[in-house]
């Protein structure tokens, strides 16, 4: 197939950024023709594909946006590609991956946890009002033949928000990369990351990564972490946020000594070699790929159910995750369950075994399968 592959930016950083460099490259080794359409190459483009800018209008991300998803789609029509997949916002497109869920729900989630400031300013945001319009289009009559949603929970989403029907929407988890993500990790790095910032051999380390820290859920850890029955516990964040110097001084308010910082981290696959535990406690998050990336590394998980990727855990692992992401003692008491199975063999087999099942190979197979049934469906609804 000659395939279309379509999304703002080209870049390793950021979850669909990397998810879409992926996607490039693993069906560009199952054989495919590769077209990358985007308005920026942060990165080369992986070896063997073909790139095309996409102009944009240099006003403000809002003038970016508009000027993307109108002009995206008459350029990828004159490459007479035989599917077309968008990773973003454009206004037509054989296939929809819905990687971040609907932005529609997300500002409605986020609207419960801010405050009267910030709920005004969302709803006369240009922006936001403009990938809102957007969306809709995409998601309407003619904006596409058949969307891929990360999670279960990200297809009920687009049901509610755009009525979306059920067999227009394929489920698709995300992968992992197997041999990046290994228990093995641990024996290079758990005793060399601990002595190198004092923390404790015998100490557990829960590890926290993402940025966007309020919606990702560290407030809610940073609130716990003070307690006693977690005073031998240390918790690593990996990550990045605007707001990186409060959340610091809150730490060291909270837990002293206990709570550490490293920002973002290129070879984060290290800091699951230090950890027993990965928490990620969101209020919103259609997919998770750290999950997949800690259960690859042997670790269980302490996650909220409204993480996508908390439907791909079972047996013992599934007892980690958060049915109320706002009961502090919810998350304090699975915080204390998980630590105190994350050490047994059994569980760092049970998590590697579950990670190895969404591996990135098996993914873009099940990938490739979907786009040739959209290929067999006939002529693309792209404008001329």
């Amino acid at each position: 197939m000659r395939i279309a592959l379509c999304h703002k930016r080209l870049d390793e950083r950021g979850g669909t950024e990397r998810d879409f460099h992926l996607t490039a490259k693993g069906l560009r080794d199952l054989g495919h023709e590769i077209h990358l359409f985007c308005s920026e190459f942060a990165i080369e483009p992986p070896s063997g594909t073909f790139a095309h800018k996409v102009p944009v209008l240099p006003f403000g991300r809002t003038a970016e946006l508009w000027s993307f998803a109108l002009h995206a789609p008459k350029i990828v029509q004159k490459f007479n590609c035989d599917v077309v997949v968008s990773f973003g916002r454009m206004m037509a497109q054989d296939v929809l991956r819905s990687g971040g869920g609907s932005h529609k729900v997300f500002l409605q989630r986020l609207r419960k946890q801010a405050g009267l400031r910030r709920r005004i300013w969302q709803n006369f945001s240009v922006y936001h009002r403009s990938v809102l319009a957007i969306e809709k289009r995409q998601f309407g009559a003619g904006g596409f033949k058949k969307a891929i949603a990360v999670s279960q929970e990200v297809k009920r989403e687009l049901g509610v928000a755009y009525a979306v029907p059920k067999d227009k929407i394929a489920v698709l988890y995300n992968g992992v990369d197997p041999q990046r993500f290994h228990p093995s990790l641990r024996a290079k790095w758990r005793d060399a990351i601990r002595n190198e910032w004092g923390i404790p051999l015998e100490a557990t380390v829960v590890l926290f990564v993402g940025s966007g820290f309020r919606r990702k859920g560290l407030d809610r850890l940073l609130g716990v972490w003070g307690s006693a029955s977690l005073k031998d516990s240390c918790l690593l964040v990996v990550g990045d946020d605007a707001r990186m110097r409060a959340y610091k001084a809150w730490a060291t308010k909270q837990a002293p000594g206990r709570i550490i910082f490293f920002g973002r981290q290129d070879k984060v696959e290290r800091f699951y070699g230090a950890a027993d535990l990965l928490a990620l406690p969101s209020i919103q998050e259609a997919f998770g790929n750290v999950i997949l990336e800690a259960l690859a590394s042997g670790l269980p998980v302490v996650v909220s159910r409204s993480v996508g990727a908390a439907e791909v855990l079972t047996g013992s692992l599934a007892e980690g995750v958060i049915e109320r992401p706002d009961d502090v003692a919810e998350l304090k008491a699975k915080l204390l369950h998980m630590i105190g199975k994350c050490r047994e063999p059994e569980t760092v087999v049970e998590a590697r075994c579950l990670g190895e099942a969404y591996s990135w190979k098996n993914h873009f197979h099940k990938l490739e399968a979907c786009l040739m049934e959209v290929c067999r469906q006939g002529n693309r609804g792209l404008p001329s």
